[in-house]
């Protein structure tokens, strides 16, 4: 079927993006699902940084490559092994699918999928065919959804089906930003009712965890932000305390359970400073693959710290989307969209 989508030619082009035009909204041929697979129109698709990260080069992917992952859409053909889904159903689109078998896949979670990350590095699904062309070339897969299009063919792993009374561009988001930013919350911090969360960064993924603290039963919740406007915003959502990075410096101020979701080497550092006497920071952002971080060694072992590894919010998305953060957060999450 033909479909309009926009494709990445090249990364790395030079800024302003208006001017050097890396991407081109092109007409596309789409060949049906397989067996697998599921064809789906596109009603919202976020704009999110780990686009972004390809078009500036830092995520490296094979070109030309249709972009875009953190979406929602409906279901108009599904391919003849998929149970589950039904035509007409509202799915919200995961961008690291799950193979079920590898050994990363038993970890809960904790880890991402092997398989599904070979494949997006690679650019194709999970069958490792190609389903997009133009004018007979190829056209590379976005982390196996390539939702800024009218149409996509994606894996029945990389959708979770939601209920329609969750306007399409809040659910869009519950497939990235809240499921990376709320897990990092509910499944590596697991913060107690006497703990204080701190997240730092406060874009898509660090408000949506913002919201998640919000949610639980803890004790304070803080928001760390260089820019006023998202203090303000933290404020409004109900955070009790907000400080700029400088301010949390000058001022000690530290937290039991601290979400870093900025992508940024020097917030890491803050995040990492403000670890309290036992405490635990969970990293969830995605700098470029250069960038370093110092820290000191000893603050880990001389007041038991602990620094964990977040990908996804350590998540199981068939599970997480619709049994913990569509049901808790779907009118919230209208302050991320």
């Amino acid at each position: 079927m033909k479909i309009r989508g926009a494709v990445l030619e090249e990364m790395g082009k030079e800024r302003p993006y208006k001017n050097s035009e890396p991407l081109k909204i092109v007409e596309l041929d789409l060949e049906g699902p397989g067996p697998t697979e599921l064809l789906v129109k596109m009603t919202a698709a976020g704009v999110c940084h780990s686009d972004l990260s390809v078009v500036e080069g830092n995520r490296p992917r094979p070109m030309p490559m249709l972009l875009g992952h953190e979406a929602c859409g409906t279901v108009m053909e599904i391919g003849s092994e998929v149970d589950g889904f039904q035509i007409g159903d509202q799915v919200v689109m995961s961008f690291l699918p799950r193979c079920g078998e590898c050994k990363a896949c038993q970890t809960d979670g904790k880890l991402p999928c092997s398989v599904g990350s070979q494949v997006n590095n690679d650019g194709v699904m999970m069958s490792g065919e190609i389903h997009i062309e133009r004018n007979g070339e190829k056209v590379y897969h976005h982390l196996g959804v390539s939702a800024f299009a009218t149409h996509a063919v994606v894996d029945h792993r990389s959708a979770v089906v939601v209920d329609r009374e969750v306007p399409p561009e809040i659910a869009a988001v519950l497939g990235c930003a809240v499921l990376t930013g709320g897990g990092a919350v509910l499944n590596a911090a697991q913060p107690g009712p006497e703990d204080t969360i701190m997240v730092v960064g406060l874009g898509g993924v660090g408000m949506a965890a913002l919201i998640t603290a919000l949610a639980q039963d803890v004790k304070e919740v803080i928001a760390v932000d260089a820019m006023p406007s998202k203090l303000e915003k933290a404020k409004e959502l109900g955070a009790q305390r907000t400080y700029t990075p400088q301010e949390a410096a000058e001022q000690g101020i530290t937290a039991d359970r601290v979400i870093e979701a900025a992508g940024n080497a020097r917030a890491f550092e803050t995040a990492y400073n403000a670890i309290g006497f036992g405490g635990t920071m969970v990293t969830v952002g995605l700098p470029p693959a250069h960038a370093k971080s110092e820290i000191a060694p000893l603050n880990l072992t001389a007041a038991a710290r602990t620094v964990v590894g977040s990908y996804l919010g350590s998540a199981v998305p068939s599970r997480d989307i619709p049994n913990t953060l569509g049901s808790t957060l779907k009118e919230n999450c209208r302050s991320l969209s």
